[in-house]
């Protein structure tokens, strides 16, 4: 394998200019630079982590912490940041492990604490154990992806709207008795940004004079949760909404098969709308806010690389845009056909 004296003598120049050529660390001319990369292109000459490093002060690489793999959202958020950083052609340390355990325990105390990383990008990170804070503490840059950051640079889409936007568009539909699923009521297992999107179904139901109609069903924000919850909620005919808004599609997928389930036709008795435009929405035909966490992942590589070389910028909060896409979950309310008994409006 070709090294860097190789690229050096081949271009006709000294190992520190072939060296500050390929890293970008030191000044050389254009006409040197394309020199130096075309010979290290015809050797096939790769730059090893530990040479960049000597050169630049850096490791190349960046660390990602997140709560799961397992998650639709957080495995395209973490194949958008892996993307973004081959073609930067920087490692990715990723460390990974389930709120409150003791894995998250001690990747916090003794992995992280080794900083062997020049930057962070923290995923899903809740604010109740003061963990981007931490992180932080560190000393080096941090980027937050979701809603929660510390003046840190962030990116995310905007959850409170996301949750007004769903509901306006069932009361703008004619419905009145909404009911927001999903989500844990003490917090211990909803997200930060879960608990914005709750707050702006509130808000949209309390704008629209439906405040003492306004309802939440908890359950985790899982497919599994949500058709457990809404088969308990929608199994109640008396008291049976006519549209529901999930805390995200899969949550709002698992209400569709409940209501299927109990011969509940979907949207002509009960529509549903989620958030996140989940691979499966448009299988299920689910009316949803949509996010690209592919795309906030590399938007946080972009913010980290800004931040790596100018330590001293201003940061930034890049709200990602979240359409309404509108499918066949959801319909004008229709009297003769509500779920409710006796109700009329």
């Amino acid at each position: 394998m070709a090294g860097i004296a190789d690229v050096a003598r081949a271009a006709g120049v000294s190992k520190s200019t072939a060296s500050r050529a390929l890293t970008g660390a030191g000044y050389v001319s254009d006409e040197t630079r394309a020199r130096v990369q075309a010979a290290a292109t015809a050797l096939g000459y790769v730059p090893t982590t530990s040479a960049v490093s000597l050169v630049t002060g850096r490791t190349q690489t960046i660390g990602v912490v997140m709560p799961t793999l397992d998650r639709w959202f957080f495995a395209h958020v973490l194949e958008g940041i892996q993307d973004a950083l081959l073609e930067r052609r920087y490692d990715l340390a990723l460390y990974g492990a389930p709120p409150e355990s003791e894995a998250r325990r001690e990747m916090f105390e003794h992995f992280l604490a080794r900083k062997r990383f020049d930057g962070l990008i923290a995923v899903g990170i809740e604010p109740s154990a003061h963990e981007l804070e931490r992180l932080v503490a560190f000393g080096k840059p941090v980027v937050s992806v979701g809603g929660y950051d510390v003046g840190t640079n962030a990116v995310s889409i905007d959850d409170h709207a996301a949750g007004r936007i769903a509901t306006e568009h069932l009361i703008g539909l004619g419905h009145r008795s909404i009911t927001f699923i999903g989500g844990d009521p003490d917090g211990r297992r909803t997200s930060f940004g879960d608990r914005q999107r709750l707050d702006g179904y509130l808000g949209a139901m309390r704008a629209a004079g439906l405040e003492a109609s306004a309802r939440h069903s908890p359950s985790e924000a899982t497919m599994p949760g949500g058709y457990g919850a809404a088969a308990d909620l929608l199994g109640d005919r008396r008291n049976r909404p006519t549209g529901l808004v999930g805390v995200c599609d899969e949550v709002a997928v698992g209400a569709i098969i409940a209501a299927r389930r109990l011969g509940i036709r979907v949207p002509d008795t009960l529509s549903v709308v989620g958030i996140d435009d989940h691979s499966y929405a448009d299988m299920f035909s689910l009316t949803t806010i949509q996010q690209k966490p592919h795309q906030q992942g590399r938007a946080a590589v972009q913010l980290l690389m800004w931040q790596l070389d100018d330590p001293d910028a201003p940061t930034h909060r890049i709200y990602e845009s979240s359409p309404l896409i509108v499918r066949s979950s959801t319909a004008a309310i229709d009297d003769e056909a509500s779920a409710i008994v006796g109700v009329r409006t």
